[in-house]
């Protein structure tokens, strides 16, 4: 039985900045700590279970479905690092990895915790051939009474005695840090409370950095050194970030000779390095922020090196001696493309390789140092793809890896030899079930905006699917913080490609794919070209005739669930539906609060509603404030409870303000994950329960249910 929608009550509270009032009604909604707002919350919960009932079969279906499409024992390529081999690998039926290693040419000083793993196949071994399998860390175990369970920022110890990890229980990714010896397996003593995922070792072995966080902005503020067998409150500060619109990191060269400390915001960045065999020493300053300045900083032998926009739009790559780090000094090894995006590095021996981004695609440029014209491309034959550097910790190989995939094509590693121009494939993830790659086809679609940019849409079908407007289509975005939405593949897609739908990913400004330009066109005063762009994408698909407005679906999570906030409140009748993940839509309200965890951070994503032209531009368009009584497509929210990026509430308010303002009767549901945080569940498992909701939730209203 389908229960009757919750109306949250209404409990005004005035704003007013710049003369102007609103009136929030569901501002009640924030407090976190009120039975009402759990009870409203778990309402919202059960009416979207009664409505989704229907589809229970549909949704089992799918989770088998997409399940059964994976290993469900598996594991990762190894990557080589000092004298172990280290990969990750999963047991049937397990939610959560298992971190692993095997050493390279030899055995272990203690043989207690090896077992005799077989081999994984030809070409995941190399090099650790006939050596025993050591487990360093199993999550499973770790998650065991646990409702969420989430490992990061594993850093084993110079001599691979150690391992340092750090553990999150709740979502709200604060994290507790262990320190285990690999050799007896025990945990040390050492515990870290309420900190970040950043951690580094000193090059001593027992000298850790780690970075805090603000315990009500969540801002990463503060970086300490601790000693192994002393107590957390003994910690030493060795920087604190004061500017509250910056937050600061710490992380270890290429050639392991120095500690990095950053400083970043979204237009300014600023490094200070330290000798890593001196953790005790005072960190140096590399070059000081300053406005619209960003840079990142590399050191391999006796130089360093940095990717910096200095003159640059799109970044260009220099290096300086590390007795002469002032700019004045810096000289250029890759220079500035007007229409080229310079990107991640990786420095070897004898070569340079640098991503960049060309026409929205991944490019891999690897050049000789003593021949730097003869460098080439790395070559791919897809028109629509995503290409990525892999783990390379060895500079001194002459061998890159590299990450491969697209719309059609499952990832794949490649050891690509730089001298000879030939690759290894690795490993391709599998593809349980009868996939054939030969069966889809992709495409590459530019739509034109209103002020005459072309967008690129990439878009994937199953051969044979209809081009007379009568295929449903998911147009997926994201257009924020100057990432990119690259053609990956994703197995579960494949439930709603086999029936029927199209797949299409909107490349909106906001992205870096075309460039620096395509980032700063989709920011702050010019945010709504994100929309517009997103608009006339669904636009262009449905005058080519690929779908039609009653069959056209968006998506987006977080910053992109904004944008299918926005759109739909300016195109309603565009859509059929929509899927909303943990959408940031109450933007205003969040942006005048710098309480709120990464708002003061934001001010130059978003703009600073304090001044009153970007208070006028963010009201024009934040979702939750031009909610109007008005037909709305169909519509799912999910949200997550310990949601640390865009709060629960965001969501359940513009529910709860759409519910009572619409004029149709066209499903509009909410979910809040009650166990998770921004990136949903945890367990390789339980994530797809909610794909399978949400895939659906589209078939359902397609009608292909």
């Amino acid at each position: 039985m389908t229960l009757t929608p919750p109306l949250a009550r209404r409990v005004p509270t005035r704003h007013e900045s710049h003369g102007v009032v609103r009136v929030d009604q569901y501002h009640w909604l924030r407090d976190r700590d009120d039975p009402a707002v759990i009870a409203y919350l778990e309402s919202e919960n059960q009416y979207t279970q009664s409505v989704m009932d229907q589809t229970g079969d549909l949704q089992e279906t799918l989770f088998n479905e997409i399940k059964d499409r994976f290993k469900q024992t598996d594991m990762s390529v190894p990557y080589p690092d000092g004298n172990y081999s280290y990969y990750v690998r999963y047991k049937d039926e397990q939610e959560y990895p298992i971190y692993c290693r095997r050493q390279i040419g030899g055995s272990s000083r203690d043989r207690s915790s090896l077992v005799n793993v077989p081999e994984p196949g030809p070409g995941l071994a190399t090099g650790v051939s006939g050596a025993l399998e050591q487990v360093i860390l199993d999550v499973n175990e770790l998650a065991k009474g646990q409702n969420y369970c989430q490992v990061s920022g594993r850093e084993v110890s110079p001599d691979g005695s150690l391992l340092a990890f750090a553990v999150d229980f709740e979502g709200r990714r604060i994290y507790k840090v262990r320190i285990k010896d690999l050799a007896s397996e025990e945990m040390l003593d050492d515990e870290l409370e309420g900190v970040t995922n950043n951690l580094v070792w000193a090059n001593d072995g027992y000298t850790l950095f780690y970075t805090s966080l603000d315990p009500v902005t969540l801002r990463w503020h503060q970086v300490y050194r601790h000693v192994l067998g002393t107590r957390q409150e003994e910690d030493v500060l060795v920087y604190e970030e004061k500017d509250e619109t910056f937050n600061c990191e710490v992380g270890k060269s290429r050639s392991k000779r120095y500690l990095l400390l950053a400083s970043y915001q979204t237009v300014s960045t600023e490094y200070r390095y330290l000798d890593a065999d001196d953790p005790e020493g005072p960190f140096t300053l590399f070059w000081g922020r300053e406005r619209d300045h960003e840079y990142q900083i590399d050191h391999y032998r006796d130089r360093f090196y940095i990717r910096t926009n200095y003159q640059a739009t799109n970044f260009r790559l220099m290096e300086a001696t590390v007795w002469q780090t002032d700019r004045q000094h810096w000289s250029e090894v890759v220079p500035h493309q007007s229409d080229v995006l310079l990107g991640a590095f990786e420095l070897f021996r004898d070569h340079l390789v640098v991503q960049e981004r060309r026409e929205g695609l991944v490019h891999l440029h690897v050049r000789p140092w003593a021949l730097p014209e003869n460098g080439h491309h790395v070559a791919f034959d897809e028109a629509v793809y995503d290409a990525y550097l892999s783990i390379n910790r060895n500079p001194d190989s002459q061998v890159l890896r590299f990450g491969y995939e697209s719309l059609t094509r499952p990832a794949s590693v490649y050891d690509y030899n730089m001298v000879n121009r030939t690759r290894v494939l690795l490993k391709q993830d599998e593809v349980l079930g009868g996939f054939d790659p030969l069966r889809y086809r992709s495409e590459r679609l530019l739509a034109r905006a209103p002020d005459g940019e072309l967008i690129p849409i990439s878009l994937v079908a199953r051969l044979g699917t209809p081009r007379d407007g009568t295929s449903p289509l998911l147009l997926y975005g994201y257009g924020a913080y100057g990432i990119s939405m690259d053609a990956s593949f994703s197995s579960a897609r494949l439930s709603l490609l086999d029936r029927g739908f199209v797949f299409a990913i909107a490349h909106v400004r906001g992205g870096q794919e075309l460039g620096r330009r395509w980032y700063d066109d989709g920011r702050l005063s010019r945010k709504r070209n994100t929309f517009t762009d997103f608009i006339a994408c669904a636009e262009y698909l449905t005058d080519q005739q690929v779908t039609n407005s009653d069959r056209l679906f968006a998506m987006g999570g977080s910053a992109g669930g904004l944008l299918v906030g926005a759109v739909i409140n300016m195109r309603p009748e565009l859509f059929a539906g929509a899927v909303a993940q943990v959408p940031f839509v109450d933007v205003l309200t969040t942006m005048l609060d710098d309480t709120v965890p990464l708002t003061a951070g934001e001010y130059d994503e978003w703009g600073n509603p304090h001044g009153r032209l970007a208070f006028e531009d963010i009201r024009s368009y934040s979702p939750y404030d031009n909610v109007e009584a008005k037909p709305y497509p169909s519509l799912l929210v999910l949200a997550g409870l310990h949601d640390s990026q865009v709060q629960y509430w965001e969501p359940a308010k513009w529910v709860a303000k759409l519910r009572a303002c619409k004029t149709d009767n066209r499903p509009l549901l909410l979910k809040t994950n009650m166990d998770a945080g921004h990136g949903g569940v945890s367990g390789r498992y339980r994530r797809y329960r909610d794909t399978a909701l949400e895939y659906a939730f589209l078939l359902n209203q397609a009608g292909l249910d």
